[in-house]
Order: C-alpha cells, then structure tokens, then sequence
C-alpha cells in the first residue's frame, strides 16, 4: 500500500471521515492492526514500542488497589515497568506460569515462552482464573501460538521483535479477544497518544508478510543448534522450548520458535565477544542472529554465564559452525 504520512485530513460535508486526526488512526497503522487481526483471531491496535503496549493496557484494564500476577521469569523490562506503575496503586506479584496463578489476581500476565528462561505457561490453569489473562507471544508470534484460542483475553507483541523481523521499526502490539476491551485501550491510546507513527506502521505491515516464513525457518534452525549446544561439553544448560517442554509441545504447533538461551562453562562474556556472524546485540526476532549475556542487564536475576541467542536467517551450518569457534 501507499504510505500517508498526513496528520491530518479533511472533513467529509463538514463531518470527520474515517481519518481526522494521526493521533486516533492513519491508513497504514489500520490496515496492519487488520492484518495482524486476522493472524492473531482478534481485534489488534498498534502501539509506538512494546513498553508503551505494556503502560496502557495497564492503565486501561486496572485500577488502584489492584493486582497482577505476573510470570516469573519474564522478560525483566516488564517488571521493571509494573514496579514504575506501584506509585499509581497498582502492584504484581511473581508466580510460577507453569502452574495456576494466585486466587486474588485481578489480572494474570503469562510470556509463551518467558524471556530469557524459556518456560511455557500452563493455558487450561490460565483459563481457569477468573481474571483476565494477557499473554505476551512475542517470541512465538501467532505462526506458532494464537493464545485467544486457548483462553487468553490479550494478546501483547514487542512487535520490534519478529512481527517487524528486520531490527528497523520499533512497535508494540495488543490483540483483544473482546471488540468492547479494544474500544476501551484505543481511546485510551488515543487520548495518551502511544500510536505507532505510519512509517513504522508500514515496516511493521512489510514484515507480516514474510513473518510464517521466517518464524519457521528460524525455529528449525534453533531447534538444531539447541540440541547441537546440549551437547557440547563447554555448555552447561540449554533452554528451549523445544526439548522436551510438556506445555510448549500441548500448544504450539509448527515449531518452537527463534529464541533459546544457554549457560557456558567459564567466562561467558568471552564467548559473546567471540563470534563472527553472528552479532554481539541485544533484542531478538529479526533476520540477523544475535546473542548477548543477560547479566549485564539483569543481574543476579539470571545466571552470570548465561547467553541468550535469537536465530536469525543464516545458514545453519554457518551459525553452529560460529558457535563452535566462539565456544572454544
């Protein structure tokens, strides 16, 4: 499609037409919300990053005094966030995914898998909860997953990460399963104003159209360099979704996606400052591999020796053949 950069356009008979004003929607950003829509079985809105995605579904869903059972183990930004949020009167607790979450949760907040440590949630448990249930996929992307089909009521993507696929737009995502939750967060996002701009909206539109290629390619490739670093004598642990995870395997279909992370035996900074293609970066899912340790942003929250490596496009040989040279 064309990309419309306009912030404004003009009334229609002295009435606003479907587009008025960028800050409320714009061509590109509603025509990859329904893309995303149709992949994800929901109603999608675009969000300028995924932090901003995080704020407002917050802000939109909870009140005062009220709580969020959130994975353990997730992605470490997301907690920082919810600790920001405390000073609205809003607090979360950390609970094992795998099992149910506690009774008094007003909201359970599941990673499918969690970043950096690869657990699955358990769906039926999820289900069972009287509160909503918000499931970040950003790692398995609706190629892998489709969580509003197993009793999720949110979908949250960092769509910076596989949804765009090539570490070029920066861009958060929510998919609702109830058109009344969607109506809710897009005035709100509105009114706050974290719409993703057209630009990214047009990047992030490009990138669903390779995303089931990508996503299965990557997902092969991981799941062959997983178990080539299971058995390695220099590599301690390997987390991946793919080895023998009970939940993963009861609900994803097509592979397990792009993300493992692994513990090396020694100085796992030498190792990351090693490697030749693949690149020493922070972030995940796009074409490009990348690997970094994790200590360096999440301290004793994570094993000091672990690496977290997303999978990119490159020839598979060639990446395990890099792993290898760094690893020794």
């Amino acid at each position: 499609m064309a990309l419309d950069r306009s912030t404004i356009w003009p009334y229609i008979d002295g009435e606003p037409g479907e587009f008025n004003y960028s800050r409320y929607d714009h061509p590109a950003g509603v025509e990859a919300e329904r893309a995303l829509g149709e992949l994800d079985g929901g109603h999608a809105l675009l969000f300028s990053s995924g932090a901003a995605a995080s704020s407002t579904v917050v802000l939109g869903l909870l009140a005062p005094g009220q709580t969020i059972a959130l994975a353990e183990g997730c992605y470490y930004g997301t907690g920082l966030l919810l600790r920001e949020l405390e000073r609205w009167g809003v607090r979360f607790v950390e609970f094992d995914q795998t099992g149910p979450a506690p009774e008094d949760a007003d909201l359970v907040w599941l990673e499918a898998p969690s970043n950096p440590f690869l657990t699955f949630p358990d769906m039926e448990a999820a289900r069972a909860h009287p509160a909503k249930v918000l499931v970040d996929a950003t790692a398995s992307t609706p190629v892998l997953f489709r969580p509003l089909e197993h009793g999720a009521d949110v979908v949250l993507h960092s769509a910076t990460k596989y949804l765009g696929g090539h570490h070029d737009a920066l861009a958060g995502a929510l998919v609702f399963r109830a058109r009344e939750d969607h109506e809710r967060i897009k005035g709100l996002r509105g009114r706050t104003g974290p719409i993703a701009a057209p630009d990214t909206a047009w990047l992030v539109l490009r990138g669903l159209k390779t995303l089931e290629l990508r996503v299965r390619r990557q997902s092969e490739s991981a799941l062959e360099l997983a178990r080539r670093l299971d058995g390695h004598a220099r590599v301690e642990r390997v987390r991946y979704p793919g080895l023998g995870d009970e939940l993963a395997s009861r609900y994803m279909s097509g592979g397990f996606g792009g993300l493992l992370s692994f513990d090396v035996a020694g100085d796992a900074t030498r190792v990351e400052r090693s490697t030749r293609l693949i690149a020493n970066a922070t972030s995940l899912g796009g074409a490009d591999s990348v690997l970094e340790t994790r200590y360096r942003w999440e301290g004793d929250r994570v094993p000091e020796n672990l690496i977290r490596l997303s999978v990119g496009l490159e020839d598979v040989e060639a990446l395990w053949s890099d792993l290898e040279h760094a690893l020794e």
